[in-house]
């Protein structure tokens, strides 16, 4: 059984860099671009549509679930449980063709190559997959933002608003598609506070943890 890697990461938390060098370590592909990639040849679409829908586009996917987070702040409404036919009805209801495809080619991805795959609900998607590290990248938000500015190279202002819109977003589409709490840790083997160590040393840590399972390329 090919090995896998899961890494969910909230934003301000360097997945996106921490990603590639844990795949690089394991000998694994790490997969972000990829995932839209082949979900647009899987439905005859432009990438930029694929890649406008996908879960790792924050402002995109934050348009498409803005519905979902006016809903949560409701007295009366449940996070993710309003009525599918008002959702629909104002726009706010989120392309499942797009979702399910995302879900196929990460299974794939599983079954074939392995590899260290970010976001998209992954720890979700492949639950009860054996060979497999569920990682939670996380932290406070005001260290978060310290984090952005310094990887990002931008200021606060903009880190700050982007931090709101990407939490909220990846947040409403894990509870969405899958009703569940991204932040519950149980569904990780493996919760960081990646704000409390520098990236070489949340890599080292997923590294460990990823023998441990025995999440490396075989051979």
């Amino acid at each position: 059984m090919t090995a896998v890697v899961t890494l969910s990461a909230t934003y301000g938390t360097g997945g996106s860099l921490i990603g590639p060098r844990v795949a690089e370590t394991l000998g694994l592909p790490f997969l972000d671009r990829a995932i839209p990639v082949a979900v647009a040849e899987a439905l005859a679409v432009p990438l930029s549509e694929a890649m406008a829908r996908d879960e790792r586009r924050t402002s995109a996917i934050g348009r498409a679930l803005a519905g979902l987070a006016r809903a949560a702040s409701a007295p009366d409404t449940a996070f993710g449980t309003a009525p599918t036919a008002a959702r629909a009805a104002s726009g706010d209801q989120p392309d499942q063709a797009f979702q399910f495809h995302t879900e196929q080619v990460i299974h794939q991805i599983a079954s074939t190559t392995g590899g260290v795959i970010l976001g998209r609900g992954g720890a979700c998607v492949l639950r009860d997959r054996q060979r497999t590290l569920h990682v939670r990248l996380d932290g406070p938000a005001e260290a978060r933002l310290e984090r952005a500015t310094s990887n990002e190279g931008i200021d606060e202002a903009t880190a700050r608003k982007q931090l709101g819109a990407t939490d909220r977003a990846r947040e409403a589409y894990v509870r969405y598609f899958y009703k569940v709490d991204p932040a519950d840790p149980r569904l990780y083997h493996l919760v960081i506070d990646a704000t409390a160590f520098e990236l070489d040393a949340c890599v080292d840590l997923i590294v460990r943890a990823a023998g441990d399972r025995g999440c490396h390329r075989a051979g």
